[in-house]
This record gives C-alpha cells, structure tokens and sequence, in this order.
C-alpha cells in the first residue's frame, strides 16, 4: 500500500525514498520504468523486486545503505514501524489503496495458491481478514493510521480502481509528484508495459522466479491473478456481502477517501 523514493546517508537516517501494499507488483514496475531508462527499453534483466525491494522482506539480502539513488523501497509496513527519518519529510510516500473486498479475494488467492499458507474456505478466510488476523494485522486499522497521521509525511494518496480506469492519468500525477519529466513517448511505453497481461507475462515483474525460489515448484497459479476490479462479486454470498458492508460502514464512518466497488462506478 505505500511506495516511496529514499536517499539514506548514514545507518541510521533515511532522507528520501518510495513505498507499495496494495497494488505493490504494479508499482515497483511502474516506478523501475519511471526511473530507468535499460528497464523502460527492455535491456536491463534485473527484476522489478531488486530494483523496489521490500524493506521488511530482503529477498536478497541486500545491503541498503550501499544502494545508489535513487532508492526504491516497497512496504506493507504500517505508519509507526517506518523508518522515523521519513517524518523529515524529505523522503516522498505514495500510498496505494484498493477497495477491501477485492483486497480480501486477491489475499485469499495468493495465500492458497502462491504460499500455500491458508486451507481455510474463502468464508473463513473473510472472517479472519476482518478480524485483523491475516498477515498485515487489520485493514482499517493500516489505512486508517496512515491517512490520520498523513501530515507526518510528505505522501500522496493513489486509488488502484483509479489507476486501473486512467493508468496514464495516475502515471502522469505520480510523475509530478515525485518530480520527474518523461516524454510523451517514454509515458505510452511505460503505460503499454505496465498494464496487467503485459506484466503476467514479464519475468522482470511476475515474481515467478522470487515465487519459485522462496515456495518451491510446490506454489500453483500466477503470483499476478486477475488484478479487476469487483472480483469480489464472484467470491461473496449475499449475506457475506452485507456482513462485509456493515463492518466497512462501522470502521470508515466519516472515513473522506473515497472507494470503487465495481469497474462500473464514477
């Protein structure tokens, strides 16, 4: 849910960087074809994952410190285990937030087929999503904390609905928010390249390498499934749906980002 753009320059302070939760893969293609030019024009191999690594997750066991700038970070974090040097403001957050059904349906899929970590039934699965008791700890909670405490940052807010109806609109306000000047050329080759089916099938973006290496060959299905948006209605009853809507409604009263249920919506 967060991407950011860091300069450290010592152990302990973190002066400038970019995080992602929700929508994380997409981003850390969108910002490595933002920033480099061998990825934009498919030269370079390196993967989106060692180009934007995760901060909580080193892969690869990489020495941050040494990293050159620009230094791409993604998270899941929530806002108070961040590094604390971010609230200098010099580091820029983007935030990517989806609607929480979809989030839930994306979540179930990716914990039964990628990391074989849940056998409950998707009804289980939903239960314990609004319990909180998911990896991730509970949604409202994390994007509720990061909104509230927002003036801490220097971060903007990105809806994935939004980006998944205008990718080249998003694209050109991220750019601005981040302060980089792209040709209209390099912004229709960095649109073209990051739309899902392009990506499913990019080994530089997939994490079908990442997948195999950390889950083994036992890890069934694409780590980047179907990425619509109101996929949920093919997973929820009713009654399920209306659970759900009586939660969000109790949890985001008053709440002022706004949420796309279905492709269909303004």
């Amino acid at each position: 849910r967060i991407a950011l753009e860091l300069i450290q320059r010592n152990l302990c302070i973190i002066e400038n960087e970019i995080i992602s939760f929700t929508g994380t893969s997409w981003f850390q293609q969108l910002l490595s074809l933002i920033y480099f030019e061998e990825h934009r024009k498919g030269i370079g191999n390196l993967e989106t994952v060692d180009r934007v690594p995760f901060f909580e997750y080193n892969f690869r066991k990489m020495d941050f410190v040494e990293r050159p700038s620009p230094r791409l970070f993604a998270t899941h974090l929530p806002y108070y285990l961040v590094p604390r040097g971010l609230k200098n403001k010099k580091g820029k957050i983007i935030y990517i937030y989806r609607n929480p059904k979809d989030v839930t349906c994306s979540y179930f899929h990716f914990s039964k087929n990628v990391t074989l970590q849940v056998t409950s039934s998707f009804e289980e699965f939903m239960e314990q999503f609004l319990e909180g008791k998911v990896s991730g700890s509970l949604w409202f909670d994390h994007i509720k904390g990061w909104y509230e405490h927002k003036s801490l940052f220097n971060i903007q807010f990105l809806m994935y609905e939004e980006m998944k109806k205008d990718l080249k609109g998003s694209l050109s306000k991220v750019c601005k928010f981040l302060g980089k000047e792209l040709s209209e050329e390099e912004m229709d080759s960095i649109v073209r390249q990051a739309t899902f089916q392009n990506m499913k099938y990019d080994p530089r973006a997939n994490y079908k390498n990442i997948i195999k290496t950390r889950y083994g060959l036992e890890a069934k299905g694409h780590f980047l499934r179907k990425g619509t948006i109101g996929d949920w209605k093919n997973h929820m009853t009713v009654e399920q749906n209306e659970r759900f809507d009586k939660i969000f409604q109790r949890k985001m009263k008053d709440f002022p980002l706004k949420f796309i249920w279905d492709m269909n919506e303004e």
